[in-house]
């Protein structure tokens, strides 16, 4: 024992009026262990404790996760240190130096650091919420960590985001305030095709939809003619789905246009190809008509439009825009979305 006491008592290093010994490093050491576990049952205290709050109060029991832990890792250290009768004050010149160290090498991290702990008191971004980058990337938030953000896509790929890239870019958050957003699905149609027609094979098929939400005051169904196309009338069928749909907006899209497709075969409405008419001028100086009988074709028929009821009263789109405006989430008709062909409401920062 005695050449083991004399081994524990060997002087290493000294620092003003503490002489540091290996029994010294032994006392930091367990102390920081037992701070960690500390810090560690913790967070997991708070954790079930916040269980009995909700889920809207799930984003707030994180960020206090995550500070409680670190608060708790910091008063470990200084207590371990003064345990041993080290003086604070006497690292003020290896406190100098390190601020050296994160001005020339170190301020990436600590950049990084900062703009997690202001991302986790802002609440503006939030575990569990489903969010879009300005370079398309867009999944749900898993965890804010003290450098990165992880994210994970709908094909389960997890992707590791410095903090500082939401806080200095743009950032869509499709469930910020956990309501549902509106979408836009595109769609075209034959020239001649019955306007009332595709409208109720198109609300048919978003009703068909199970994460269509019903029609609640502004919010409902609508099927829009938004333009003509070289080929086809483009329509849009404007819908409301939940906000778990939100947050898959690839399958979502692929959803609605499988029972789009599926009502319009229904009412056999064409759903036209590319189309280009070639007009025959001269075939060996012989003129249009004599030029197509003397190849042996036959002059094509003009399309004839189908017979639709006289003033139209289904006009969604012109419904929209006389709604009364409730809020500015529910009457903005800008497109815009992930990859749903555009979203409504979505929370930008």
């Amino acid at each position: 024992m005695e050449p083991l006491n004399e081994f524990l008592n060997t002087e290493l290093v000294t620092l003003g009026k503490t002489t540091i010994t290996p029994m010294t490093l032994v006392v930091v050491i367990l102390v920081l262990i037992a701070s960690v576990i500390l810090a560690r049952l913790a967070r997991g205290a708070i954790g079930r404790l916040g269980h009995k709050f909700g889920d809207d109060r799930q984003g707030l029991v994180y960020v206090i996760q995550r500070l409680g832990y670190y608060v708790v890792l910091i008063i470990g250290v200084f207590t371990g240190l003064s345990l041993v009768g080290i003086d604070i004050s006497t690292f003020s010149v290896f406190a100098g130096a390190l601020g050296v160290g994160i001005g020339l090498g170190l301020q990436g991290m600590v950049k990084e650091f900062v703009s997690g702990m202001a991302l986790m008191l802002d609440r503006s971004l939030r575990v569990g919420d489903f969010v879009e980058l300005e370079n398309g990337l867009a999944g749900e938030v898993v965890d804010i960590g003290t450098r990165a953000t992880r994210i994970v896509t709908n094909d389960n790929i997890d992707i590791l985001v410095p903090n500082s890239t939401f806080i200095e870019g743009q950032l869509t958050n499709w469930t910020h305030d956990g309501a549902t957003r509106r979408i836009h699905i595109p769609f075209g149609v034959a020239y001649g095709s019955d306007k009332e027609l595709v409208r109720k094979a198109a609300l048919e098929a978003a009703a068909n939809v199970p994460f269509t939400q019903p029609d609640e005051g502004n919010r409902k169904s609508q099927v829009w003619l938004t333009g003509f196309g070289d080929s086809a009338l483009e329509f849009e069928l404007v819908v409301w789905p939940s906000l778990d749909a939100a947050k898959r907006p690839s399958a979502m899209q692929a959803a609605y246009n499988w029972a789009i497709e599926d009502a319009l075969r229904k009412y056999e409405i064409e759903i036209p190809f590319p189309q280009r008419d070639l007009h025959l001028r001269s075939f060996f100086e012989t003129k249009e008509g004599e030029a197509i009988k003397t190849l042996g074709l036959k002059k094509p028929r003009a399309t004839k439009a189908s017979k639709t009821s006289k003033g139209s009263k289904s006009n969604d789109a012109a419904e929209a825009v006389m709604a009364p405006e409730e809020t500015v989430r529910e009457t903005a008709d800008t497109p815009q979305g992930p990859e749903a062909g555009g979203g409504q409401g979505a929370h930008k920062k």
